[in-house]
C-alpha cells in the first residue's frame, strides 16, 4: 500500500473534521476518532493511530486541526507515555500489547510513569536492585524506585527490574509494564525545593506482573531501556517550540517591559543567551528532521545537555535582572501537580526548578560521556565491573 501524501492527509483530516466537528464533539470522542483515522501519529502503522506515512507529514495534519481549533491530547500531561512508553511499546511490544495500550495512551485516558531510577542506581542505572522473580505465569517484584514523575497520576508504568543476579549488571535486567493500581504498589510524594511534589518514590512489595506484560526477551531489558532513554532525551531536549519559547521568553519580556532594570552588562549577557536559545531551538528542529529517517541516536543526549545548561543560565540571569524582586517566591504550598509549568510561574520558581534539569532524564555528567563516546568517538571510560556478576558487585 502506497503511503499517503500531503494532499491525501489533508483530505483525510478534513473528513475527520466534517464527521466530528470540534465545536460539537466531546473532546475524548474527537481524539478517539482522530486516532482511529490514523491521524494521531501518522508515521505509526495503520491500525495503531497512524498511516505508515513519513513522520515529516505530521505537521500537515496538525496545521489543519489547529486551524479548525480542534482539541489536542494535552501532550505535556502525558509526555512520558507519548515520548517514552509509546515508542518502546511500538518497537518491542506484542500485537496484543500495542492494541491494548497505544490508543488510551495517546488519547490521554491513561497516564504513564517511568520506574527506572533507584536510590542506589541513578547515574549508574544498570546497577539497579529491584528484583523480579518468576512464579508460574507471573513475576513477583520487590524494590524501590525514586524520582518518578507523575506516579501519583499514573495508571501504568514502564519498569525495569533484575531477573538474573548471576549475570553482569547490563545482562540480567528485564523490562515490564506495571499496573500502578495493583496491590503492593505504594506511591509517596517527594517534596522538592520548589515546595511542590511532582516527583515521587515508589515502593514495590510483592507486586505480581503477568509475563504477558513483559516487553522484549527475558534478560534483555537493558536493550529495551536504551530505546526508552534515547527517546526520553529527545522528548526533553528536542521539544518543538517557537522563537522565544521556553525559558528565554519570560526573560526577554521582562527586559522589554522593565527598562529601568537594564544595564550594559546584563544586555550583553541577555544577547548571548538569546542567540544560544535560538541555536538550540533550530538544532532541535534539525534533530526532529533526522528522526524522519530513523531512530533517535546519541544526538538527543547533546540536546538535553544544552537544554539543562541553558535553562539554568537563563533563569539565573532573570533573577539577577529583577534584583530584590527576583528573591521573592510567591507560593510554597505543597502541591502534587499534573505537569511542570516553567513559563506560567514566577522567576523564583524557574530558578529553583531548573536546577533539576541537569539530573532528570540522565545526569549531565553521564550525558557528557555519551556524547564523548558515541558522537565524538573518544575512547570509552574503563569499566572494571562490566563482566562481573551483579551479585558480586560492591554495594
Amino acid at each position: 500500500m502506497t503511503p499517503p501524501d500531503a494532499a491525501e492527509l489533508r483530505r483525510r483530516t478534513q473528513g475527520l473534521l466534517a464527521a466530528h466537528p470540534p465545536a460539537t464533539t466531546d473532546r475524548t470522542d474527537f481524539l478517539k476518532a482522530r486516532f482511529d483515522a490514523g491521524l494521531a501519529w501518522v508515521h505509526y502503522p495503520a491500525g495503531l493511530g497512524g498511516l505508515d506515512a513519513p513522520r515529516s507529514l505530521q505537521s500537515v495534519v496538525d496545521a489543519e486541526l489547529a486551524a479548525a481549533d480542534a482539541p489536542d491530547n494535552d501532550p505535556r500531561r502525558i509526555g512520558i507515555g507519548l515520548g517514552m512508553a509509546a515508542p518502546t511499546i511500538l518497537d518491542y511490544g506484542t500485537d496484543e500489547q500495542k492494541q491494548r495500550f497505544l490508543r488510551p495512551l495517546w488519547v490521554g485516558e491513561e497516564v504513564w510513569c517511568q520506574l527506572f531510577s533507584e536510590p542506589g542506581a541513578g547515574s549508574d542505572l544498570a546497577a539497579l536492585g529491584t528484583r523480579a522473580v518468576r512464579d508460574g505465569e507471573d513475576w513477583v517484584v520487590d524494590g524501590q524506585k525514586v524520582w518518578t514523575s507523575s506516579a501519583h497520576l499514573a495508571r501504568w508504568a514502564i519498569l525495569i527490574a533484575r531477573t538474573d543476579p548471576d549475570q553482569p549488571k547490563h545482562r540480567g535486567i528485564s523490562y515490564f509494564i506495571c499496573d500502578m493500581t495493583d496491590p503492593g504498589v505504594e506511591v509517596r510524594p517527594l517534596r522538592q525545593i520548589t515546595g511542590e511534589a511532582e516527583f515521587n518514590e515508589v515502593f514495590l512489595t510483592g507486586v505480581r506482573i503477568p509475563d504477558s506484560r513483559r516487553l522484549g526477551p527475558v534478560g534483555e531489558g537493558w536493550k529495551v531501556a536504551r530505546t526508552t532513554l534515547m527517546n526520553e532525551r529527545v522528548s526533553i531536549g528536542g521539544a518543538r517550540i517557537p522563537r522565544e519559547g521556553g525559558m528565554i521568553g519570560p526573560l526577554a519580556r521582562t527586559w522589554r517591559e522593565r527598562p529601568e532594570l537594564r544595564t550594559h552588562d546584563l544586555h550583553q549577557r541577555l544577547l548571548a543567551l538569546w542567540v544560544e536559545a535560538e541555536v538550540v531551538r533550530l538544532t532541535g528542529t534539525r534533530l526532529r528532521q533526522q528522526l524522519v529517517a530513523g531512530q533517535p541516536g546519541p544526538e538527543g543526549s547533546g540536546m538535553k545537555l544544552a537544554f539543562a545548561r541553558l535553562n539554568q543560565e537563563i533563569s539565573g540571569l532573570e533573577v539577577e535582572l529583577l534584583g530584590g524582586e527576583g528573591l521573592l517566591y510567591s507560593d510554597w504550598t505543597m502541591r502534587r501537580p499534573e505537569l511542570v509549568d516553567f513559563t506560567g510561574r514566577d522567576a523564583g520558581y524557574r530558578y529553583l526548578r531548573s536546577k533539576g534539569n541537569s539530573i532528570e532524564g540522565g545526569t549531565s555528567e553521564v550525558l557528557l560521556n555519551i556524547v564523548a563516546e558515541r558522537v565524538l568517538g573518544l575512547p570509552a571510560e574503563p569499566r572494571d565491573d562490566k563482566d562481573v556478576p551483579w551479585k558480586d558487585l560492591a554495594r
